[in-house]
């Protein structure tokens, strides 16, 4: 089968992460497969899988006709057998684009937590939950599949990587509890949790010693560094240290004594043997145990608690209980053997083939319900345009809209 991978960015991050590595697994088992997106860091891990990649021309609006033309002439000229876009951007220009005009078949991932309601409905949807996937079908979107956001367990291992050299850049003390947190600086999502973190490592250390590292980057760092200094500040020391983005974060899970993070973050951080403590909205935080592992594998690596207010104190209060080495030990073991078992990118690419192999089963449809999707998909749309317009005119729009309302904090979210 001969393959298109399509990462919505090339910036570091969960999907696009997932996205690439999936696509050397695909390609491991014997399928011919080209990465197409916009230049970022991500292209040395495509480089390091020895991965084809093939550059798009930089959008000036999503969907971008530009794209689509580059998409639908690469499609042509390897006769491409399915394309594959990861989250709504990318699967609306392949779907407009190569799927539109010589009806080639595409799958679309979506990693977000809550997936946007103008995909087409004809398009077979991967996502990473089995919560989002009851939901979509709920609402009537055949063709839902579920593939957890995969690891790679050897990529990502003890011993993988050297931590001395990380270690003395950043100056950390390697005598203080390290909690690392691999995130982008976001509003939507992050923000919340970063902070508390910040507040709860700084509380943590006035009684033993503890440092906080995050690892990442994004439009909300001026906010995070701003509260860092004035978390310094208050404990008389340096207990929060940001490294901004890394190209290779393993260091970061490497070093740590404890992880925080979400979805495929937390993933990774478990790959290493980390005990993790998973990050969610409205002051969720809730560690990985055999305890708590049921309510994960339902609704992903994320939460939502009941209220900020409380986030700072319920993040001290684990910590705290993660100060012994055998606790941590033994949590970091499960969470080692867990992700082994259930995250392999190995198995997880088995899955990706039967959505793609399913997808080609289903593609050829008649021209009217072509017409019927299609045109459902473009009014809903253009419906979600004009009001993130009208948001933007009353200042109340998110960045990141779909990780802004997700699934799992909606009311009707239970089993």
């Amino acid at each position: 089968m001969r393959i298109v991978v399509y990462p919505h960015m090339l910036e570091i991050g969960g999907s696009q992460l997932n996205a690439v590595e999936l696509a050397g697994a695909v390609r491991d088992i014997g399928h011919e497969v080209v990465v197409f997106g916009r230049p970022g860091p991500l292209v040395q891990r495509i480089a390091e899988l020895d991965l084809e990649f093939v550059p798009a021309p930089r959008p000036r609006v999503r969907p971008s006709p530009g794209v689509m033309q580059a998409l639908g002439a690469l499609v042509r000229s390897r006769s491409i057998d399915i394309v594959h876009g990861y989250e709504w951007t990318t699967a609306l220009e392949a779907y407009w684009g190569p799927r539109a005009r010589d009806g080639v078949p595409v799958v679309a991932t979506v990693m977000s937590m809550a997936v946007a309601p103008f995909l087409p409905r004809d398009m077979p949807l991967v996502v990473g939950t089995e919560q989002i996937a009851e939901h979509e079908r709920a609402r009537g979107r055949a063709g839902v599949s579920v593939i957890e956001p995969p690891v790679d367990v050897h990529h990502n291992a003890p011993g993988a990587v050297q931590t001395e050299e990380f270690s003395r850049r950043h100056r950390l003390d390697p005598d203080a509890l390290t909690v690392v947190c691999v995130t982008r600086l976001a509003a939507e999502l992050k923000l919340e949790g970063v902070l508390a973190a910040i507040d709860a490592v700084a509380n943590l250390s006035a009684r033993a010693p503890a440092q906080l590292l995050l690892v990442g980057d994004g439009p909300a760092r001026e906010v995070v560094a701003s509260h860092a200094e004035r978390a310094n500040a208050r404990a008389g020391r340096r207990v929060v240290i940001l490294t901004g983005e890394l190209t290779d974060p393993r260091p970061g899970y490497a070093v740590a004594d404890v992880c925080l993070g979400m979805g495929g973050s937390a993933l990774r951080a478990m790959a290493f043997r980390r005990p993790v403590i998973v990050q969610g909205e409205q002051g969720f935080w809730e560690l990985l145990t055999p305890d708590s592992v049921a309510g994960f594998l339902w609704t992903g690596w994320y939460g939502v608690g009941g209220g900020s207010e409380h986030g700072r104190p319920k993040l001290e209060a684990l910590l705290g209980d993660l100060l012994e080495p055998r606790r941590r030990a033994e949590l970091g073991s499960y969470a080692r053997d867990l992700v082994v078992e259930r995250f392999a990118l190995e198995a997880a690419a088995v899955r990706q083939l039967k959505a793609y192999s399913d997808a080609v089963a289903r593609a050829p449809v008649s021209q009217r319900q072509w017409i019927v999707s299609a045109g459902a998909s473009a009014s809903a749309f253009v419906a979600y345009k004009v009001r993130r317009r009208l948001e933007g005119v009353l200042g109340k729009s998110s960045l990141d809209d779909f990780n802004s309302r997700p699934v799992a904090a909606r009311p009707s979210a239970g089993r």
